[in-house]
């Protein structure tokens, strides 16, 4: 059983299909016009650059994104960015294997994860006020274990990967799929998933059709979480530093990505596929506003009034429905 109804699952499916087609050609005018009016746009340094900057952002929006689905909101994710970063570049200082500094610094993003979930399920606290909370902790947190200084000298090993690639894709693109693709299996193709978005629809009618509100709302925070730990692993490999504010204002941007790409912030939509869709068109209109020398904070303006706009059109799809 699930709160919503098959027939409203195929008219939201058709609904996000249309949505992720205009946001793919739209994308593509873009990177049209930008190739038009720049030289430098289409060149492989700018699309690598591209590529890689994107696949930060698109980390942490898929995780946003299944936190939207049910109706919540994860403020913490930039913080969260920029705590681990500080967490594996100490422990990496401090001489431990990547593998254990990479594997206990994503251990910290899902305890945080699930600390938010029961917060929110046991404690009643909205998920608004409680990742708010932990964006501030978490912040402090960071600048507190570094004095507010960078930790830099990380192992050459370490910070070789995100400036590789195989087979010609950046290797922080490769992490996106192998992000991307265990997302999209579990919302579109698992019981999880549709309990999920059942979460989203109705909270009480999931309940009353015998889903286990609680673990599913624990389970999209430890998500979210942890792939903004990882987001801030890639991000100290990318900038061979670990810094407590690399992830300031970036829970703003992947809100952005994800309602972009079709998230609705009143729960029980959204999707990977349109995540990635977002964050390619967030990180095209800051890269091309870069090469065309606009003023930076013109983007987060722009970024801003994206989010009212789509926000308002999907208020009105759900009066008219």
């Amino acid at each position: 059983m699930s709160a919503i109804s098959l027939e409203s699952r195929r008219s939201l499916f058709n609904t996000a299909m249309l949505l992720n087609l205009t946001l793919f050609l739209l994308l593509g005018a873009m990177w049209l016009g930008l190739a038009l009016s720049t030289d430098t746009f289409w060149t492989a340094n700018n699309i690598t650059n591209l590529f890689r900057q994107t696949a930060l952002l698109s980390v942490i929006a898929i995780g946003q994104t299944v936190v939207i689905i049910t109706g919540g909101i994860d403020l913490s994710v930039g913080a969260m960015v920029g705590f681990s970063s500080v967490i594996v570049s100490l422990m990496l200082k401090a001489g431990y294997p990547i593998p254990v500094a990479v594997g206990a610094t994503l251990a910290l993003g899902a305890i945080v994860g699930l600390y938010h979930g029961f917060a929110i399920r046991r404690l009643g606290i909205p998920p608004f006020i409680i990742t708010l909370s932990s964006l501030s902790v978490l912040t402090g947190a960071g600048l507190l274990l570094t004095g507010g200084s960078t930790i830099s000298g990380l192992p050459p090993e370490f910070t070789s990967f995100s400036r590789g690639s195989f087979a010609g894709v950046p290797n922080l693109f490769w992490m996106v799929i192998v992000v991307a693709v265990p997302i999209y299996l579990l919302l579109n193709h698992t019981a999880v998933g549709r309990h999920i978005f059942a979460v989203g629809s109705s909270p009480e009618a999931a309940r009353l059709s015998g889903i286990n509100v609680d673990r599913t709302v624990y389970l999209v925070y430890a998500i979210s979480s942890t792939l903004a730990a990882l987001t801030g692993v890639l991000t100290a490999s990318r900038i061979s530093i670990g810094l407590a504010t690399t992830g300031m204002g970036w829970e703003l941007q992947s809100i952005a990505a994800s309602v972009i790409g079709g998230a609705s912030l009143f729960g029980a939509i959204g999707g990977v596929a349109g995540s990635l869709l977002g964050a390619m068109a967030l990180t095209t209109i800051n890269n091309g506003a870069n090469l065309l020398n606009v003023n930076p904070f013109w983007q987060q303006i722009i970024t801003g009034l994206l989010i009212v706009v789509i926000v308002y059109f999907d208020q009105l799809r759900r009066t008219r429905r």
